[in-house]
């Protein structure tokens, strides 16, 4: 295939940004999936969408190496040194590893990709991505109004299940993660309405959003409408109307509060948002669990606990009056690349994407016509999505995380001047992508089996050995071995390995039963303390032997450990 000139990319031709819809609007909106992970399907949607879309918009890039030097280029390429380096010397499983630096390549693939479309270019892929992002939240939509009002014609293929009464979570199966879809489908409202024309059509599109985070109960979506009306009042290039039907959006959501509780006292339905605002704004959890990740951070200042190494570290250290749940992520990005990284390397990272933010601000500000439309409406993707980083992690997420690349780059400037076009560079990854993709989806299907076996199904103990031999999910083989292997040397290997994908109560009980079995008791005690913090039942069960020692006799494990243990030497 030879090299295209820019011009060969036709701006008309309809299958380019149609590629984009789809790489936006289907990943949110996949309810299928198998066990163990629920939304691992969504995700590779995802990844294989924002492929073909590498591959369709391939020739419409001429001058992608301009951003190479760009700060949030440079902060994407430094995260995803992160994993990579981590398997090499930190012993973190390559399964981990390669799923980690797979979905953050692509995410800097996709940045480049937008970073280097034209202005005119810009304008459709904006467009494209907007279409995308309204129809996954029209969708979704509807599906919070089955999950809330009509819970029963959830199959659970079409439509997921909702598994918190009275409250949406959509097909991403999170109440947070809908919200943050509804902020983005209300800001592509926004554009197309301005874009096209269509105003009258905005106010409706925004309530029906609104009522829909409502629905969510998700605290971080009260937050994001504030953002919407923060949007209304300061960008002046919006149309009049759009300005007053932003700025009207917390009226809406007291209009939506106010019917919810209507229906909610009339028909003896649970209203979610009523209970999960009688929490508090804040989260006690939320709150322990930075202060805990701040401590690991003071601990290791240089380099960090290590990438995907906070779950092992928090768990295994002691933390009196601890949070009770088992967090994998401390809920906010700063937080956790601090803790993982260490100071210096995430204070450069966030850095430089704190410098790629105010460039997209000030080009925004003085971007003029369709342009400014176009890069506002970017910015705001992305400071949507940047405010749910400070509350949860979804950028964790393909599904989020590739759109919020986009944005980033129809947000940046557009390059002054078009250079040698290099299709074939979009072309490999988009292919990679999507080729990967496909892998991914039989490479996982060695762990279904063993979660989900038919009946015809091999042993456990074959079936697990096949998952151990994944590329992609081995560490999820290896917690089956290490919870149902009998306590010894192979179950402890596998947990080791195991335990970087996330350590709950089970699993340490089989550790700490599995490190008895070869020899090293104060190690089991040690990890049997830190069960005991987590006031689980599973832990409450298993020790209610030691108040039972007259019928059997007692295990080390009713004895706490002399001292403490560096979590380090039990990887």
């Amino acid at each position: 295939m030879s090299a295209a000139t820019p011009s060969s990319f036709d701006p008309a031709a309809p299958v380019a940004p149609l590629g984009l819809v789809l790489a936006a609007a289907l990943p949110p909106l996949l309810a299928y999936n198998q066990t163990p992970a629920a939304t691992l399907y969504n995700q590779l949607l995802a990844l294989a969408g924002w492929g073909l879309a590498l591959l369709l918009w391939a020739r419409a890039t001429p001058n992608w190496r301009a951003g190479l030097s760009s700060p949030a280029a440079l902060a994407l390429a430094l995260l995803l040194a992160a994993p990579l380096s981590a398997v090499l010397w930190r012993g973190l499983p390559s399964s981990l590893g390669l799923g980690a630096a797979a979905i953050l390549g692509a995410g800097l693939a996709v940045l480049l990709l937008a970073q280097g479309l034209s202005r005119a270019r810009r304008l459709m892929a904006a467009e494209a991505l907007c279409w995308g992002l309204l129809v996954a939240g029209a969708f979704s939509i509807a599906i919070s109004l089955v999950q809330v009002f009509a819970p029963a014609w959830a199959d659970g293929s079409i439509i997921a299940h909702s598994g918190i009464p009275g409250r949406a979570v959509s097909n991403l199966r999170q109440p947070n993660h809908l919200a943050s879809l509804m902020m983005w489908a209300a800001v592509a409202a926004v554009f197309i309405t301005e874009r096209r024309g269509w105003r009258p059509a905005l106010a409706p599109l925004l309530f029906a959003c609104v009522f829909t985070v409502v629905l969510s109960a998700s605290r971080t979506g009260f937050i994001g409408i504030g953002m919407l009306a923060v949007w209304g009042i300061v960008d002046r290039r919006l149309s009049r109307s759009a300005r007053l039907t932003l700025l009207a959006t917390p009226l809406m959501l007291g209009v939506s509060w106010w019917l919810m509780a209507l229906w909610s006292a009339e028909s003896g339905h649970a209203f979610g948002a009523a209970s999960r605002l009688s929490e508090g704004a804040g989260s006690p959890s939320r709150m322990a669990i930075l202060k805990n990740a701040w401590a690991l951070t003071m601990a290791n200042p240089w380099l960090g606990v290590g990438w995907g190494e906070f779950n092992f570290a928090w768990s295994l250290t002691p933390f009196p009056g601890r949070p009770i749940a088992f967090f994998d992520h401390t809920h906010n990005l700063p937080s956790q690349l601090a803790v993982e990284l260490g100071l210096p390397w995430a204070g450069v990272v966030l850095g430089l994407l704190g410098w790629g933010l105010i460039r997209a601000g000030v080009g925004a500000v003085r971007a003029k016509e369709d342009d400014a439309l176009v890069r506002r409406a970017a910015l705001m993707i992305v400071l949507t999505i940047g405010l749910h980083s400070l509350l949860e992690y979804p950028l964790w997420y393909a599904y989020f995380l590739l759109p919020a690349c986009f944005a980033l780059g129809l947000a940046l400037p557009a390059p002054e001047a078009p250079a040698p076009a290099a299709p074939r560079v979009w072309q490999v990854v988009g292919a990679a992508l999507i080729a990967g993709s496909a892998f991914a989806v039989i490479d996982y299907q060695r762990v279904v089996v063993i979660y989900a076996p038919a009946e015809d199904a091999e042993p456990l103990n074959q079936r697990i050995a096949a998952g151990q031999r994944s590329v992609f999910f081995a560490h999820q083989a290896d917690y089956a071995a290490a919870t149902s292997f009998p306590p010894g040397k192979l179950a402890l290997a596998a947990t080791r390995r195991t335990a970087f994908s996330l350590i709950d109560a089970r699993l340490l009980m089989h550790w700490s039963q599995s490190l008895q079995a070869t020899g090293d008791v104060e190690g089991a005690r040690y990890l049997a303390d830190r069960l005991r913090e987590f006031r689980n039942p599973t832990g409450d069960t298993w020790f209610a032997t030691c108040e039972d020692a007259a019928s059997a006799p007692a295990m080390p494990q009713c004895q706490p450990a002399s001292g403490v243990v560096d979590w380090r030497t039990l990887r």
